[in-house]
């Protein structure tokens, strides 16, 4: 018997939330490594991504079946870590 597994999903959004800055994805580089990820069974799933030694967050939404990527600006480690956890705490979206 096959167990579907299911990964981190984000909590729900409180009142105070951080509105965080989406923009148009732009190749900065030729390789991102993705370094964890939320669940893609909800509509938005969220990734936090490494390359050129900064960190970010890509966002995926799909819509009538079609993936729309957004990304955050990059961020040194420490400050994109924490970004994520509000993310991930429902503190950030």
């Amino acid at each position: 018997m096959t167990r579907a597994y299911h990964s981190t999903h984000v909590g729900p959004l409180v009142t105070d939330y951080e509105e965080l800055t989406w923009r148009v994805p732009v190749a900065r580089s030729d390789r991102v490594r993705v370094r964890e990820h939320t669940c893609i069974c909800q509509v938005q799933s969220y990734e936090l991504c490494a390359s050129g030694g900064l960190l970010f967050i890509r966002r995926t939404t799909v819509k009538s079946g079609k993936a729309v990527v957004h990304e955050t600006d990059r961020w040194l480690s420490k400050q994109a870590r924490g970004t994520w956890l509000l993310l991930l705490a429902g503190r950030a979206c």
